[in-house]
């Protein structure tokens, strides 16, 4: 239970709540995706397309797109990579109830400070409630580390996403 009120990332509700098509071969499973663009702004900076990587088993789940709007980094759901299609965040409480993954807006209002970027919120479409998020570029900007959380960051949970071709 104490795992569950802690962080889940966008991508990984999504695995969470269909389990049964993470038993299938990834080859059998249709991706729903709206159209992507190119957004990186190089190594340095997590705009871009970010494979999700469920911290369960292991498997990609989605591809998330960052992108900055207004000064701050925005991440939108863009594919999900598990049967999915009807998914709809039937939990949330503000505008996004209702809504289907695919397009919501799960990263919010984050901005930079030094070499991570602070101030924001991550979506778990899950159980519909939202956390405070850091991110942070690893290995020559090709990772990046989505960490959610309650409180204090030490209370938290960390998710390693992948920079995904373009």
């Amino acid at each position: 239970m104490k795992n569950r009120m802690l962080f889940l990332a966008a991508a990984c509700v999504v695995a969470v709540k269909h389990p049964p098509a993470l038993a299938q071969d990834s080859s059998t499973v249709t991706p729903v995706s709206l159209p992507l663009r190119r957004t990186s702004l190089g190594p340095d900076s997590p705009t871009g397309l970010w494979s999700t990587v469920s911290d369960r088993d292991g498997k990609p789940t989605g591809i998330v797109e960052i992108r900055e709007v207004d000064g701050e980094l925005v991440g939108v759901v863009r594919r999900v990579l598990v049967d999915a299609v009807d998914s709809v965040c039937d939990k949330c409480s503000d505008e996004r109830h209702g809504q289907p993954l695919i397009g919501m807006e799960v990263l919010r209002h984050l901005h930079r400070h030094g070499d991570e970027w602070i101030g924001g919120e991550i979506l778990d479409p899950e159980d519909g409630k939202t956390y405070r998020a850091t991110i942070k570029l690893i290995e020559d900007g090709k990772k990046l580390v989505v960490r959610g959380y309650i409180g204090l960051p030490m209370f938290g949970r960390s998710q390693t996403w992948v920079r995904a071709e373009e």
